[in-house]
């Protein structure tokens, strides 16, 4: 392929996914304030926050099924600039919502955006560029991506939230002017020539135990990702530093920030070694035992660490889940071109919305807070002996020929 029009792909999808990142994780830090502008009182904030969350990961999950389906029916190219225009058009109409029910159907809607561009832009990436080479694709799109949370930090920080979804919006609609450049993927458009393939059935992946389970554990390799950002960084401040006695002075917005910069750094890293080492699995390995050890050392000695330390160990902590890029990609090729963007869209979606059992789990487990210790042992230990034994049981797909339909 052109590799003026592999540069403009991956251009494409890094700024689509840094916008996409930037918007999902913006919403956790205006919600406050854009919940007291539209009325809700100060008492109800944390229950309309839940409510706007769970409406907004229903958004994902729903659109991680259909965009992948799409991609596999429609093609790759009008699944990534579709899914931008929604979440883009979204993002300027939640600027502009007067109740709680437009936010959440607002929300609904973003969740449906947010959930193909990520996947179609790996599918892509993944079909045109040489087979040793993707990863490198891959690499570049989630690292610059992650750092679209950095950015939605410092414009939140700065501006009213009303120009802060303004900012995400019209970022993502001056990417389609990209539109022009692109061109969908070679080994789709023969599949799609060939009428006797069944393309984009997501029932097809229950069809076969041995493909199901291979679908099962692309989910579950990247759990621990999410495990981290949803317990040990997003509750920092409501059960850690409450109920164990870490420093008072700890925000989970620094939290977040700093374990974004390591995700950005830690995809960046992954990426490269992936390269050097000539393997998916080794290097995802390495990541989870890494991640292991510094969840036990955020446990037993995060309450004796000030304000900086934790800041240091939330990069750090960033940093061991940067194998997403990994994920995604090995995601895309333990699947055929007719079934890949299903489940390249699907599987981070997913894992996404299993932050919803993970952070219940802890929660039921940590009662009224006496028992946050146990809470985040046992709820890490079951989480990552699942990524670990996905990651066992995946085959490795370095240099695999994606040329092949299911």
């Amino acid at each position: 392929m052109d590799t003026r029009k592999q540069v403009i792909l991956i251009v494409v999808a890094s700024l689509g996914y840094f916008v996409d990142i930037y918007d999902l994780i913006l919403f956790n830090f205006v919600k406050g304030p854009s919940l007291l502008a539209i009325g809700v009182p100060a008492e109800q904030i944390r229950e309309q926050e839940i409510i706007l969350f769970n409406w907004q990961m229903a958004g994902m999950l729903i659109g991680g099924i259909l965009w992948g389906i799409l991609g596999d029916k429609k093609g790759r190219l009008k699944v990534l600039f579709g899914s931008i225009l929604l979440y883009s058009s979204a993002n300027i109409l939640n600027a502009h919502v007067q109740d709680i029910t437009q936010y959440a159907a607002i929300r609904f809607v973003a969740g449906l955006g947010l959930a193909g561009e990520l996947g179609a832009g790996i599918t892509l990436v993944s079909e045109m560029m040489h087979r040793t080479k993707r990863g490198i694709g891959t690499m570049i799109i989630v690292t610059f991506g992650a750092l679209g949370a950095v950015f939605g930090y410092l414009v939140a920080d700065k501006f009213d939230w009303k120009v802060s979804y303004y900012v995400g919006g019209f970022m993502g609609l001056a990417l389609l002017l990209l539109r022009v450049g692109t061109m969908e993927s070679n080994m789709f458009a023969g599949v799609r020539r060939d009428t006797s393939v069944r393309r984009g059935e997501f029932l097809h992946l229950f069809r076969s135990g041995e493909r199901f389970r291979r679908f099962l554990y692309c989910i579950g390799v990247g759990l621990p990702v999410w495990y981290v950002v949803g317990v040990l960084i997003s509750l920092s401040e409501s059960y850690f530093k409450k109920y164990m006695g870490f420093s008072p002075d700890i925000s989970v917005g620094e939290a977040t920030l700093f374990c974004y910069i390591g995700l950005s750094l830690g995809d960046l890293l992954s990426g490269l070694l992936s390269q050097v080492l000539k393997s998916r699995r080794t290097v995802i390995f390495l990541y989870l035992l890494l991640c292991m050890l510094l969840t036990v050392y955020y446990v037993f000695m995060g309450p004796s660490i000030g304000r900086t330390g934790f800041n240091v160990l939330c990069l750090v902590l960033g940093a061991a889940t940067g194998y997403w890029a990994l994920f995604v990609m090995v995601a895309a090729e333990q699947f055929g071109t007719n079934l890949r963007a299903t489940v390249t869209t699907s599987a981070p979606n997913f894992v996404r919305g299993s932050v919803i059992p993970i952070t219940l789990a802890f929660k039921t487990i940590a009662g009224d807070g006496t028992h946050t210790l146990q809470a985040t042992l046992i709820t890490g230990a079951v989480i990552f002996v699942i990524a670990l034994y996905s990651t066992f049981r995946l085959r490795e797909s370095f240099d695999k020929d994606l040329d092949y339909t299911e």
